[in-house]
């Protein structure tokens, strides 16, 4: 782990290893190790029961650190990410095996995709343009590797993958043929489904999109072709990729932290995903500004701390304390009994747990109060 044990708290680091939660410069990012660590162990315990693979997802944290836990501790056979620059750090920082489980266009960025197994890497790329298959096999070629290749379907989404079987088809025939490059199977990811509120919800959407999954799994074989692997599935639909004996990997990211906006979804049991199933391990803290005007205690932690788009954080210190309005730079809490000081430290949790983490440098991590570790946010700002 990059620890940064011997550094000394500057002007750009937030904590150093020994302090208190108390001490931490805020607004920082704050892990709790002992939440963290069992989110990891129960969904590679789940993974395990079920004879899958866990490929988790970096673009969620963007750290090294995070994912070599992942894989030690849950058993996650590597990690998804969204853009090369990003599977570029990953690789860089010892993972292995990265797909990049979108799109990629670009000529420059392709032929960036293309030199990465040099570094020793399994590389895999998802396509859904017959076009992308000649640009990403010249590119291999030229650089003397072989990338994998899923097809990416749409079975729900509505954003990117092919809409026909037949499509599917014509674009695994042009793989199996091209110089440079390995038909692997199919990417199935219905990120639409993923924050539907209930239980029951998510299941319908879940049984629609396998319906096509299975469409086009028929058709690759009618065609003489062996879809080796499919992945997808997310936080919130897991267990029905898991059951549906088509999936053989899994691409669960925000289980680890959990946010707010996940942790609102029910289970089976109709619990919150953040009380029945998952436990809060990622939150920015802030510190107490300002409590000039009774009722509401202001921090230090708004738009430039957290990302609002999934709606506003919840105040875990303490109960009765709601987080009602943003600014840049400020945060209002309504504290109808005054119970926050100048000063106090305040746990909030995001409502959105990935555009949050890429907001900050680094995490701390905190166990039993008390700083155990300093980690980079290894990609952070690789959005291209």
């Amino acid at each position: 782990m990059a620890e940064l044990e011997e550094l000394e708290l500057g002007y750009d680091i937030p904590a150093r290893v020994g302090m208190s939660e108390e001490e931490v410069f805020t607004p920082a990012l704050v892990l709790d190790l002992d939440a963290l660590e069992r989110n990891i162990s129960k969904m590679g315990n789940f993974v395990r029961a079920h004879g899958l693979r866990h490929r988790v997802h970096g673009k969620m944290h963007k750290s090294v650190d995070v994912a070599k836990l992942q894989i030690e501790l849950g058993g996650a056979a590597g990690v998804c990410c969204q853009k090369v620059s990003e599977a570029e750090a990953f690789v860089r920082g010892g993972i292995s095996d990265v797909l990049i489980s979108n799109q990629v266009r670009d000529p420059r960025m392709i032929e960036r995709l293309a030199r990465l197994p040099k570094l020793g890497a399994t590389v895999s790329v998802c396509i859904d343009d017959l076009r992308n298959v000649s640009e990403l096999s010249a590119a291999a070629e030229s650089a003397g590797t072989e990338l994998q290749a899923f097809v990416e379907i749409d079975c729900g989404a509505g954003r990117c993958g092919v809409s026909s079987a037949q499509d599917a088809v014509e674009i695994a025939q042009a793989i199996e043929i091209a110089d440079g490059l390995s038909f692997v199977g199919i990417q199935a990811y219905q990120g639409a489904m993923q924050h539907l509120e209930t239980f029951d919800e998510r299941k319908s959407a879940a049984e629609a999109a396998h319906g096509i999954v299975r469409r086009v799994l028929d058709a690759l074989r009618n065609a003489g072709l062996d879809p080796n692997l499919v992945t997808g599935g997310g936080t919130g639909s897991f267990q029905f990729e898991s059951a549906s004996g088509l999936y053989g990997e899994l691409q669960c990211g925000s289980y680890a932290f959990m946010d707010a906006d996940y942790g609102r979804l029910l289970n089976e049991d109709g619990e919150r995903l953040d009380e029945g199933s998952w436990e809060n391990a990622l939150f920015v803290l802030s510190s107490v500004m300002s409590t000039a005007r009774r009722g509401q205690a202001v921090v230090d932690a708004g738009l430039k701390a957290m990302s609002m788009e999934s709606g506003l954080p919840l105040v875990a210190t303490k109960e009765g304390l709601t987080y009602v309005e943003a600014s840049d730079e400020h945060g209002t809490i309504s504290d109808l009994d005054n119970v926050l000081s100048a000063t106090d430290k305040v746990r909030l949790v995001p409502g959105h747990c990935d555009p949050t983490c890429n907001l900050h440098d680094w995490y701390v991590g905190v166990r039993n109060g008390v700083v155990e570790c300093l980690w980079p946010v290894t990609a952070r700002g690789k959005v291209f």
